[in-house]
């Protein structure tokens, strides 16, 4: 899969994912009207709501951008409807030949997880029947339980041919807690970098593994770090746009031929047309919104690397 994502990336010449984050504040009043003239102000409705914008979204920037990440936590929060329209997302975006990041950021003792990779990544075998729950290409990994937590994944996708991103460094401002902390003189997140690169070693695609890192814009100095650490994973880059990340700042992730990473913007994609420099759209053309958004990131990037 990992090859997938970077013929992707090459073909569009865009390494960027956009993240399907949708809170019901992101989706215009006439979408959420529709809906709940459909099925009500209920759990349904705002489901539908979610389904409707991502699909009005993604019908305007598939051809742009090589991957999309929808956060599992904006649908779970709908419940079992919540999770339908997640479904119903991953789904469309494969039909319209995108790599499905889910970001899931699972991880616990080896047999749950061996059961979040299943459901996400893999396969559950029902009498005589197999089926594939959510089938997204790549699921976000919690590494902090150890290597119990994360070899499930690990060997689930050897035997699908998909592919993780694993917590390293991440970009928000309470991650240096934890992360940031010193063990025998060096930051926990090298640690956990030299982690990820070694189980990437067993693991590898053409030119890079199947086992990537997430390291945040809002770090550059540590993303620089990290990419020497992590020579052949891939580096899924959120904390870009709202967070305050720039193309300048994504230079040190990326490899010297523009591979090697993979840039995440949520809110300042899908809900473009809120900010002042795509207001002229309207909530009406909030897809057209967005697509505009994601050229002005993919020109961003390209400047950035040259």
């Amino acid at each position: 899969m990992i090859d997938k994502l970077i013929e992707k990336i090459q073909k569009t010449g865009a390494p960027i994912v956009v993240g399907l984050d949708p809170m019901l504040s992101y989706v215009p009043e006439q979408v959420q009207k529709k809906a709940y003239e459909a099925y009500g102000e209920t759990l349904a409705g705002a489901a539908e709501a979610i389904w409707q914008f991502n699909k009005e979204i993604v019908d305007k920037t598939w051809d742009l951008i090589p991957a999309v990440k929808p956060q599992i936590a904006m649908y779970e929060q709908f419940g079992i409807e919540g999770l339908q329209a997640y479904r119903k997302t991953v789904e469309y975006c494969k039909e319209k030949g995108l790599v499905v990041i889910g970001d899931v950021k699972r991880g616990d003792i080896g047999s749950t997880s061996a059961a979040y990779a299943a459901g996400h990544l893999g396969k559950v075998q029902i009498g005589s029947k197999t089926y594939a729950p959510f089938d997204e290409d790549f699921a976000t990994v919690n590494p902090y339980l150890g290597s119990d937590g994360v070899r499930p994944f690990i060997e689930v996708c050897k035997e699908e041919k998909k592919g993780l991103f694993i917590l390293v460094k991440t970009s928000n401002p309470s991650s240096g807690e934890f992360q940031d902390q010193l063990v025998n003189g060096r930051p926990l997140y090298e640690l956990v970098g030299e982690k990820v690169a070694q189980w990437g070693e067993e693991h590898m695609g053409s030119s890079y593994s199947y086992i990537g890192a997430v390291v945040g814009a809002t770090y550059p100095e540590m993303g620089k770090a990290l990419r020497k650490i992590m020579p052949k994973s891939f580096i899924l880059v959120p904390g870009y746009g709202a967070q305050g990340g720039k193309g300048q700042d994504l230079v040190h992730f990326f490899d010297r031929d523009g591979l090697g990473a993979i840039v995440n913007s949520s809110r300042g994609i899908i809900a473009a047309y809120k900010q002042e420099a795509y207001k002229e759209f309207g909530p009406e053309n909030f897809g057209d919104a967005s697509r505009a958004a994601v050229e002005a990131m993919i020109a961003d990037i390209r400047g950035a690397l040259g």
